[in-house]
């Protein structure tokens, strides 16, 4: 028994220091804004407890536009689930078949998911540009002038213009997580497939998916989460412009922190956000768990 509890503390010796610095990372910044989303404050003069109002403004003010920045979270949610992860199982459907130049079209397609976000922000601004950029000198040269708009300046075009970037930054992530569960699906199974006349899409579809549905399951709550918390890409590319049209919670909060100085309101946000995110990551498990 002496033994016992003496390996129990020194598994909690050892744990300690990353026990701190989880607490200290992740769960102190969270309480700390739980506390302040009950607060009105300017981030610099004194606290007014004003209990959930701050919540109560969220979901009520039309000037605040959160219902706005959530459906456009939620739509690019939506647009990541059902065009990006389709497109990126299908790459690795086809890669996993060991094609010529496998490794190489793995290096290309996984490429930007190693360049700064920034970097890709900067490099599509000039593919947006209404003058120079190669998309609308694209659409002159094949003589559809009429096709050509101020991409990111546009209410109806510059929230699509924000997702395609993003597909395609990410869909090379995807494509990987995906690739390796395709690899991992043992050759005995698709032999005895194929020996029993199953075609190729058979294969996948009865022996491959099923197989690689835990994975395929953390994609989707990937692809989700990331939407919801979305930020860099859009902050670079239009800064929730224009006229809102690509606000999304995570710019929303910036703006409400360093712009209007409503530190209160940004904390809620914030804690709304983390809520979202875990939420839709219960949700997405449980969903898989009852196809199961």
């Amino acid at each position: 028994m002496k033994k016992l509890y003496s390996n129990k503390l020194h598994i909690l010796i050892f744990l300690l220091p990353a026990l701190i610095l989880f607490c200290g990372v992740l769960i102190a910044p969270i309480g700390a804004s739980v506390y302040y989303s009950f607060f009105k404050w300017n981030g610099i003069g004194a606290k007014t407890f004003i209990g959930l109002a701050n919540y109560k403004e969220l979901f009520t003010s039309n000037a605040i536009g959160f219902l706005k920045a959530l459906r456009n979270s939620l739509l690019l949610a939506g647009l990541s689930v059902f065009l990006q992860l389709p497109l990126a199982l299908a790459l690795a459907l086809t890669l996993g078949k060991k094609i010529k130049g496998e490794r190489l079209f793995l290096s290309v397609y996984f490429m930007p998911v190693l360049i700064s976000t920034v970097v890709i922000g900067q490099l599509w601004l000039k593919i947006y540009n209404p003058d120079y950029g190669i998309l609308n000198v694209f659409l002159r040269a094949i003589g559809r002038s009429d096709w050509t708009r101020i991409w990111l300046g546009d209410k109806k075009a510059a929230l699509g213009a924000v997702f395609v970037p993003t597909l395609w930054q990410y869909v090379g992530y995807h494509m990987l997580l995906l690739y390796a569960g395709v690899k991992s699906v043992p050759s005995e199974l698709r032999e005895a497939a194929m020996l029993d006349g199953a075609s190729d899409s058979q294969v996948n579809r009865y022996i491959v998916l099923p197989y690689i549905k835990p994975i395929i399951r953390i994609s989707v709550i990937f692809a989700v989460t990331g939407s919801l918390k979305s930020f860099d890409l859009i902050y670079v590319l239009t800064n929730g412009g224009p006229l809102h049209a690509t606000e999304v919670p995570s710019t929303l909060m910036i703006s409400m922190l360093f712009l209007r100085n409503r530190y209160g309101m940004g904390s809620t946000i914030a804690v709304l956000l983390i809520l979202l995110c875990f939420g839709f990551a219960l949700l997405i498990s449980a969903i898989f768990k009852e196809e199961d």
